[in-house]
């Protein structure tokens, strides 16, 4: 859940320096469905039993929906700092590929959140043959924080970009944005086609 930093911040700096939300509804992503099956496999096997009753077959669903995800961002690359993103995307991907399916963290950075991997599937793992290690979940959130986690240098490239492309979303004219046609005199923005 680090993402929701970012996010929150570029929202209030967006509008702190001038900008509006009204564009944010009017961007046109390719391939959302994508991205919502994504999102959706996640949660379900994070946050739910399903984890547990998928088994082995639940690495499986992570590495797709990591795919799956990946795909989504590559689609959008033009979007402002979609590149970046897509960087994140593929730095995660790989350092959950080389290690099974799983994204190791450390001892360290569990202390830190004063947590501990429970029972049931967790995309989490620790091991001491982790593969790609700088790649991994070595970084912390502050205890105390909501929704405080394990994460990335992948998720900070990930973060980074969306707090870029909100803000310069925020503060560009409709005709500089991807997939935005130009509204006639008194029309609202709409979204190309």
């Amino acid at each position: 859940m680090f993402i929701l930093y970012p996010l929150v911040v570029a929202l209030i700096v967006g509008l702190l320096v001038g900008g509006s939300v009204v564009p944010l509804g009017h961007i046109r992503f390719r391939w959302p469905a994508v991205a919502l099956l994504s999102l959706g496999a996640q949660l379900l096997i994070f946050s739910s039993p399903a984890g547990e009753l998928l088994g082995d077959v639940a690495p499986l669903v992570y590495v797709a929906s990591t795919i799956a995800t990946l795909l989504f961002v590559l689609a959008n690359i033009p979007q402002p700092a979609f590149p970046l993103v897509a960087i994140g995307a593929a730095s995660n991907l790989l350092a959950i590929v080389a290690n099974g399916g799983f994204m190791p963290t450390t001892p360290d950075a569990l202390a830190a959140l004063g947590k501990h991997l429970g029972a049931g599937y967790s995309n989490s793992m620790t091991s001491a043959n982790v593969v790609l290690a700088p790649l991994t979940d070595v970084f912390a959130l502050p205890r105390g924080l909501p929704l405080a986690n394990v994460f990335s240098v992948g998720d900070v490239l990930i973060g980074a970009g969306v707090f870029i492309f909100i803000l310069a979303v925020m503060r560009r004219p409709f005709d500089r944005l991807p997939g935005m046609v130009v509204p006639a005199a008194g029309e609202p923005p709409q979204t190309g086609g």
